[in-house]
């Protein structure tokens, strides 16, 4: 049995792509998972699995989400050892503080050909950004609202994101190392 972190990409955003926790609860234990446990309302979830293939777990929870809901989110499986990588790489530690303003774009494969200028172009004075094979790091201090760096980051970076702020990556660190 391993521990998962799963981060559904677009549910419950703007009114779009509807999915309360409690019924993807109950998706994910009718598909056997354990102990699941989901964290706010924009689709992060820890559970216990046998599966020894996520991408073949990602097709089922899929399938099973757009026979009851008419979507196919497309959902990035982390391990602990994965989220506690990412937090640990974390390049700016003195955003911490203030951890609406730090987030983290965790990357479906690692960009084989960014966009740094678009990237750089794209980003204010008081921006910061690192790329790493599976986090695409942002420290936006005034916001990512308007943030044109934080809106344009995946076509820039070529491949497909989710991210999430510093607050939900700490509460699901905490959630997957519970006992």
């Amino acid at each position: 049995m391993q521990r998962w972190i799963a981060l559904f990409r677009g549910i419950n955003v703007g009114g779009n792509n509807i999915l309360p926790m409690a019924a993807l609860t109950g998706h994910l234990e009718a598909l056997k998972l354990q102990r699941v446990r989901t964290y706010i309302q924009s689709g992060n979830v820890v559970f216990d699995s046998t599966s020894r293939s996520m991408g073949n777990l990602a097709r089922r929870i899929s399938r099973r989400i757009e026979e009851h809901h008419g979507f196919r989110p497309q959902i990035f499986f982390l391990s602990a050892q994965e989220l506690q990588a990412a937090v640990s790489g974390n390049p700016f530690p003195e955003a911490v503080s203030d951890p609406k303003t730090l987030h983290f774009a965790f990357l479906s494969e690692t960009p084989v050909a960014p966009d740094i200028k678009a990237l750089d172009d794209a980003k204010v004075s008081t921006e910061k950004y690192v790329i790493t094979k599976r986090v695409f790091y942002l420290h936006a201090p005034d916001g990512i609202g308007r943030s044109k760096l934080a809106m344009n980051a995946e076509k820039y970076l070529g491949v497909v994101t989710t991210g999430r702020n510093y607050r939900t990556v700490q509460k699901l660190l905490e959630m997957v190392s519970e006992g």
